[in-house]
């Protein structure tokens, strides 16, 4: 096997980015009920679909510990993927709070909470094993879901693609070398939210074109 897919998908001790590590330990001072660690992928380890955001948000999972729960980004996200049949339930407010995934599952580009939400490009890539070992998890014919042109990039590096092979567009799909299909999406941020780059009937667009891949 690959030295690279015998790593973890996910290491909660990992320090490797003195920037990011420095950060949370100052997060952590300030917040010590929050989580402020690298934050684990959650939902169905079998899953079909498998999401991949930015980074933790300071107020979510930064410190819910659970990906988009908590903040603003969820908000979207988690009522898409209970009306498509993927959640139990429309919100995910805390690690608490019974959700379930089915056929599903949440996943970072860079797993630790970047100053002023802006990991840099060596921290996206120190992350990007991570990313690579998981993707190499995925079932045959798998969908993944890009929130964002950062997400979309960190996934054609942990396919050793060249950027120029897939192009950034909402509801685009890409196929990708092992017979998976990445889709994008504007990220659920509050911002692309509440100027209208992404509303609720796009996102369900992006989720219609899901269902007819995943089946």
């Amino acid at each position: 096997m690959n030295s690279l897919y015998s790593k973890p998908i996910f290491d909660q001790d990992c320090r490797q980015c003195e920037r990011l590590d420095d950060f949370l330990c100052a997060v952590k001072q300030k917040h010590p009920d929050y989580h402020a660690r690298p934050v684990a992928p959650f939902g169905d380890s079998e899953a079909r679909l498998l999401i991949v955001g930015l980074a933790p948000g300071m107020h979510g999972a930064n410190a819910t510990g659970r990906p988009f729960t908590g903040d603003y980004a969820g908000l979207l996200l988690y009522q898409a993927l209970y009306e498509f049949g993927y959640s139990n339930q429309v919100k995910s407010e805390s690690l608490t709070d019974g959700l379930l995934l089915k056929n599903c599952r949440i996943t970072n580009a860079v797993k630790c909470l970047p100053p002023q939400n802006k990991p840099t490009n060596t921290e996206i890539n120190q992350c990007n094993d991570y990313l690579a070992a998981e993707l190499f998890t995925l079932p045959e014919r798998a969908v993944i879901l890009a929130l964002g042109l950062v997400a979309h990039q960190a996934i054609l590096k942990a396919y050793g693609l060249k950027q120029s092979s897939a192009k950034f567009a909402h509801n685009a799909r890409h196929s990708l070398p092992d017979g998976a299909t990445l889709v994008d999406s504007y990220h659920t941020s509050r911002y692309n939210v509440q100027t209208n780059r992404l509303t609720k009937d796009m996102f369900d667009d992006v989720f219609r074109n899901i269902k007819l891949l995943v089946g």
